[in-house]
């Protein structure tokens, strides 16, 4: 039975074995019609592979921009028609006069206050809660006694409601801006905590063990193993955590607060002013939204690794 060997590997097996062995002696490449090497991709084999990219990004944002305007219509359409099966539209204001609403108070400057007062308020209490919230989580993946130390804290904290503590929060604290803020802050700290943790254990441990094997100290192993293989959980519990800390700053305004958006809603509510709650309820999320894309593009560039890995 003869193999068929393309090029000069089938000359190979026919010559003698001196030749044979003067063959494989060769650099990779000098022998010509052995393995030829795919040229590099010119400009325009990547200017057709970074249209094909775009052309999918405007596609994904196409089809979320259709799906927000049927969102719109059916709304309009429900309003229009007084839809009153089990859920009652014939008092939600339609998306016109909404929209009318939220233009007039872009001309005014008391809806932008509540905005920084809201977005400040974020701030302060975000930071403390990233600090604090990813050093707890790494002590607590790293040490066991650090986890049985503060794991009951965490545990039993973690569950009670924003709007529970307010009360707490107004006595503790000296001012009422403090005890917002305070809310906040906790609102952030136990996901930032809890997603931490879990990236810090599950760090594969044949990677700790071939550190250890290669001499490194545990300062290095902690730097240059365990952090990395912890970041994407700590960048997921980052974004978790600013989701629930707008959650728990609009329950502290809503009690306490004489700006922010919270108040802003929770007043167009005691005035029945009933396009201001959904101005102020879209401000929320559109706040929240860009926050959240705030934190995942800080954190994208530590995530770097992971992407050329795939």
């Amino acid at each position: 039975m003869q193999l068929m060997v393309p090029g000069e590997a089938a000359n190979a097996l026919k010559a003698s074995p001196a030749t044979v062995i003067g063959a494989r002696q060769q650099p990779a490449g000098a022998a010509t019609g052995s393995v030829v090497e795919a040229p590099a991709p010119g400009w325009r084999e990547e200017l057709a592979a970074r249209s094909a990219t775009a052309a999918v990004l405007v596609g994904r944002w196409l089809l979320s921009i259709a799906a927000i305007a049927c969102g719109i219509l059916i709304w309009h359409l429900a309003v229009k028609a007084n839809l009153n099966l089990y859920i009652r539209f014939d008092n939600v204001p339609p998306p016109a006069k909404v929209w009318s609403s939220f233009l007039n108070h872009l001309s005014g400057s008391l809806y932008f206050t509540h905005i920084l007062v809201s977005l400040k308020r974020i701030m302060i209490g975000y930071a403390l809660a990233t600090v604090l919230g990813i050093a707890i989580g790494l002590a607590m993946g790293r040490s066991r006694l650090m986890r049985d130390i503060c794991a009951p804290y965490v545990e039993i904290t973690r569950p009670i409601p924003a709007v529970a503590w307010i009360p707490l929060a107004i006595l503790m604290w000296p001012t009422e801006e403090s005890s917002i803020i305070y809310i906040t802050f906790l609102g952030a700290l136990f996901p930032i905590i809890i997603n931490t943790m879990h990236g810090v254990e599950q760090t594969p441990e044949v990677l700790v063990r071939a550190a250890r094997s290669l001499g490194a100290k545990r300062t290095q192993i902690f730097r240059h193993v365990v952090l990395p293989a912890a970041l994407p959980s700590i960048a997921a519990g980052l974004a978790i955590g600013m989701g629930v800390s707008w959650f728990s700053l609009l329950a502290g305004e809503i009690i306490s607060g004489q700006y922010g958006i919270g108040y802003f809603t929770w007043n167009a509510y005691s005035l029945i002013n009933y396009h201001d709650i959904i101005v102020g309820m879209l401000s929320i999320g559109l706040l929240g939204t860009a926050s959240t894309c705030a934190v995942r593009l800080a954190t994208r560039p530590f995530l770097a690794w992971q992407r050329k890995t795939r």
